[in-house]
């Protein structure tokens, strides 16, 4: 389990994306989530990687200044999430598992 930098939701390693300061100083996305370096890790949503870079987050978590360069590629890999974790949150299939939660939960309480 891993957290958001922006959100500070925590969820498995591979629902989120890990972004990495390597030994040389470079910033990237670390796809696999296996390079060496400092990492943290971000959301597939596009209003967590515009807060993250926007608000220095990702500076404080990787312990560096990011430069116009790294926040702008940072931003434009953003970019291609449409939000889908709110379309998710909406879809049927979310809307069920909350409830069996409420009545597991119930049974365990009575």
């Amino acid at each position: 389990m891993r957290t958001c930098v922006e959100c500070q939701q925590v969820r498995p390693k591979r629902e989120l994306v890990r972004v990495v300061r390597s030994p040389q100083g470079d910033i990237g996305v670390d796809e696999k989530g296996k390079s060496a370096g400092r990492g943290a890790y971000l959301c597939r949503s596009r209003a967590c990687w515009d807060k993250a870079v926007t608000r220095e987050r990702l500076d404080h978590a990787l312990k560096t200044k990011l430069t116009a360069e790294d926040r702008e590629r940072l931003l434009q890999y953003g970019r291609q999430f449409d939000d889908a974790e709110a379309k998710a949150a909406s879809s049927p299939q979310s809307k069920g598992a909350p409830g069996k939660e409420k009545e597991a939960s119930a049974t365990l309480e009575g």
